[in-house]
């Protein structure tokens, strides 16, 4: 039986927290398969909160690398949906 792992991240302040964010994620990229941001942006505001969504692929102990270094940043909210994949 397979597993499909998605995670989702709830950036408090975007500004502040983007490198390190992105410096772990490009250090995993490896084992993201989709990965989806999205922010509030009109012609007035660019929020400094936002939200990524990352499916991930490969092996299941790079996701908990993954999971447990993006943890370790004061500024994100975390939270995992993990899938047993019947018939795979």
């Amino acid at each position: 039986m397979s597993e499909l792992r998605v995670l989702g991240l709830q950036v408090f302040d975007r500004i502040k927290e983007a490198g390190r964010t992105q410096s772990i994620l490009s250090r995993y990229a490896h084992c993201i398969r989709t990965r989806l941001g999205f922010h509030e942006l009109t012609s007035e505001v660019c929020s400094r909160d936002g939200f990524i969504i990352l499916e991930l692929a490969g092996d299941s102990g790079e996701w908990d690398k993954l999971q447990k270094e993006l943890g370790d940043i004061g500024g994100l909210n975390l939270q995992v949906m993990s899938f047993d994949l019947v018939g795979d």
